[in-house]
Formats: C-alpha cells, sequence, structure tokens
C-alpha cells in the first residue's frame, strides 16, 4: 500500500495505463489516497460480474466473490451483489469498462447515484437485501455494516467500507 500525493480521482484506467513509459505516475492496486477532507479512497480493479453489471459513478462496490463464493480478493469489486461476499467495498468515482481500474471512496460523506434499497436517517447499512449498485438497512447481526445512513432521502451516506 503506498500513501499518495494528488490523485486524479474522478479518471478510469485500463491496464495499459498502468504499465510501459507512464505506469509510474499510475496508482497501484490498493493504494490509498487521503484528501484535504479526511475523506479516504482506495484503488480497485473493477469486474461487472455474472450479470455484467456496468460501472457508474455514485454506486456502491462489493468484494468480488464469483457466485457469491470468497476467494480472498479483496482489490477487485463489482456492483453485481449475485456475484459479491456481500461486503461493501466503496462507492465508484469514475467508471470504468470491464477490467479497468478507478478508485472507490471507503471512507467520508458520500452521495449515492442509486437510492437505498430501505433505511432512514442514521441506520446501519449493508449489502445484504440490496439491489445492485446500492445498500439496504441493516438487520440482522450478521450483516456486515459498510456505512451510515446520513440523509436517505437525498442519497447521502457516510463511508465506512473495510480497507
Amino acid at each position: 500500500m503506498t500513501a499518495l500525493v494528488g490523485a486524479s480521482l474522478d479518471r478510469a484506467y485500463s491496464a495499459s495505463d498502468l504499465s510501459g513509459a507512464e505506469g509510474y505516475s499510475a496508482p497501484g492496486i490498493g493504494d490509498v489516497f487521503q484528501d484535504d477532507d479526511g475523506k479516504v479512497y482506495r484503488f480497485v480493479k473493477y469486474t461487472g460480474g455474472a450479470g455484467n453489471v456496468v460501472a457508474a459513478v455514485g454506486n456502491v462496490t462489493y468484494l468480488y466473490a464469483p457466485a457469491g463464493v470468497s476467494a480472498g480478493a479483496t482489490n477487485t469489486v463489482t456492483s453485481d451483489l449475485s456475484d459479491s461476499a456481500e461486503i461493501g467495498a466503496g462507492v465508484l468515482m469514475a467508471a470504468p469498462g470491464e477490467g479497468g481500474f478507478c478508485w472507490v471512496q471507503v471512507r467520508g460523506a458520500a452521495t449515492l447515484a442509486k437510492a437505498l434499497t430501505a433505511g432512514a436517517d442514521g441506520d446501519p447499512l449493508t449489502p445484504t437485501g440490496a439491489t445492485d449498485g446500492t445498500l439496504d438497512v441493516t438487520d440482522a447481526a450478521t450483516s456486515a455494516v459498510c456505512a451510515y445512513a446520513v440523509d436517505a432521502s437525498a442519497k447521502i451516506i457516510m463511508c465506512a467500507f473495510p480497507y
């Protein structure tokens, strides 16, 4: 993991961007960046999963686990809930293509592109029970909490994703 000074948070990267002559200036998988506001971001690889869910800025991602079976991968994410371990990974800051790379926000306040599946202000949130690219209110002790609803009607959450 590398701490970075400055980051192009809204940029999507291809595999070729991470190697070759310009590769030295690209982030590395798993790199973490904290901005001046205290928000934290992690650099990840995106896959659409079995459902081929296209990346969209502001959508929630989950740790990729094909058919829900985790192989321990933590740097590949998807917005396809059915191809996840139902562990939140972060909020997309860019929209990379299949197999592309980008930053996901893991800490701090974020506004989602999609409404929460359910929940009210102050509720703990989890992927369990949600739809692709969003979160639902936690109602079981076994659900992984990854965020909190700040203003549910405005789609504002406080990120608490593991990283």
